[in-house]
């Protein structure tokens, strides 16, 4: 069996909630030997939806069940002394450090990297947080919302500028996680020539802003502050939804070679008007081309409009619900739905990784496991405890 590609990769996952457990995810589903230290009672995700019956499996919400695959789960309190030593003689044999902290929380409980690298000097730390390690804002807190409020895409998203709407994904964190792993691979690869770790340091308002790209730039340039087209863009035209008898579909006209293929399908009359042939044409038309084509699109259904204009090669898509995108053929044929299985030997379904590789793919999915499930084996394979060292450890309360 080809082996995954981060094999020999070593991660303590210290991280909470959404953007750091996800960050710590991708490396641990490419094959990183992933190690997660929570409290004795557990990382905070550990009750979201545990007790939903319709969203939890013995006690093991989504949340949980998702972000925590491929990875072990070892249980050390940290803030006793003892049990930080514990944790320093895994940072001697590891090769990456993740947490997702608040600011100054790392430095209070010495695992920060100028303690971390005085053990060891080719350790690799990341910390995702809302503002950075720096700054005159940088210990406010922040979570998703936050972070898409004040990275400037809530203001462009929704149908006016009345109402700013966050993402229904909650990229202001899943990015900082995203951020999060290619910080942390691009140090390894750093460290392979240099021999050096060093901290990756992931703002989630950075990732926020170079989100907006090119965006930024145009307001650099005109200096006036986008506002939300709903659906529609601000350049091509037709770009949006339009309904259909039985649901939506989205058309995205971007050259004006589409537009004549557009036209050969919908058969508009109004259409037929030579000023709409070119781009500048259309946008100035294009509250009469959307109303026409609402109208003309609701007379049919969704899978007889998509077979029309997938055969003239205009680009359209479905707006699929869950239901519909998990089932995809393209994304069941790429493996991008997988078995998350439960301690237990019960299982769900969920995304798997979207990283294809074409000569180290080997894709396996363990259980997320249960707290402190692979305490014992941490302590005694990784770090040759013995077990009466072991024992002493858990009856003073410092593992679980």
């Amino acid at each position: 069996m080809t082996t995954k590609p981060l094999r020999g990769i070593r991660v303590l996952d210290l991280t909470h909630m959404l953007s750091g457990p996800y960050a710590a995810m991708l490396l641990a589903d490419l094959g990183a030997e992933t190690i997660k230290v929570e409290p004795l009672q557990g990382e905070g995700t550990r009750k979201l939806l545990a007790d939903d019956p319709e969203n939890a499996i013995d006690g093991m919400g989504a949340y949980f069940i998702t972000l925590n695959r491929n990875k072990k789960s070892t249980a050390i309190d940290l803030k006793h002394e003892a049990g930080r030593e514990v944790f320093y003689d895994l940072v001697r044999i590891v090769d990456v450090v993740i947490s997702n902290f608040a600011a100054g929380v790392p430095e209070r409980l010495g695992i920060d990297y100028a303690t971390l690298v005085e053990i060891n000097p080719k350790i690799i730390t990341c910390s995702i947080s809302g503002f950075g390690s720096a700054g005159p804002n940088y210990r406010r807190p922040a979570f998703d919302m936050v972070a898409q409020a004040i990275g400037g895409g809530m203001s462009i998203t929704g149908l006016d500028a009345d109402h700013p709407v966050r993402s229904g994904i909650p990229h202001g964190d899943l990015c900082g996680g995203m951020f999060g792993a290619m910080g942390v691979l691009t140090a390894l690869i750093e460290r392979g020539v240099s021999g050096q770790g060093q901290h990756v340091d992931i703002s989630m308002q950075d990732c926020q802003l170079s989100l907006l790209n090119y965006m930024a730039t145009m307001h650099f340039l005109s200096g006036q502050n986008p506002t939300p087209l709903g659906n529609a863009h601000f350049v091509h035209v037709p770009y949006d939804t339009f309904r259909c008898r039985d649901g939506f579909i989205v058309i995205a006209v971007i050259t004006d070679g589409f537009w004549q293929n557009l036209k050969k399908v919908v058969q508009i009359n109004e259409f037929e008007d030579s000023t709409l042939d070119l781009q500048p044409g259309r946008l100035a038309n294009q509250a009469m081309i959307n109303a026409k084509l609402n109208e003309r699109l609701s007379g049919d259904t969704v899978a007889n409009w998509l077979q029309q204009l997938e055969e003239h090669r205009i680009p359209c898509a479905p707006v699929n619900k869950f239901s519909q995108a998990l089932t995809d053929p393209q994304a069941l044929h790429r493996n991008m739905i997988v078995e998350l299985k439960h301690p237990s030997g019960q299982s769900t379904k969920g995304p798997g990784n979207p990283i294809k590789l074409s000569r180290t793919e080997c894709e396996s999915f363990d259980p997320a496991p249960l707290l402190g499930q692979h305490t014992d084996e941490v302590l005694t394979e990784l770090l040759d405890y013995n077990p009466t060292r072991v024992n002493q450890l858990r009856s003073e309360g410092i593992v679980a």
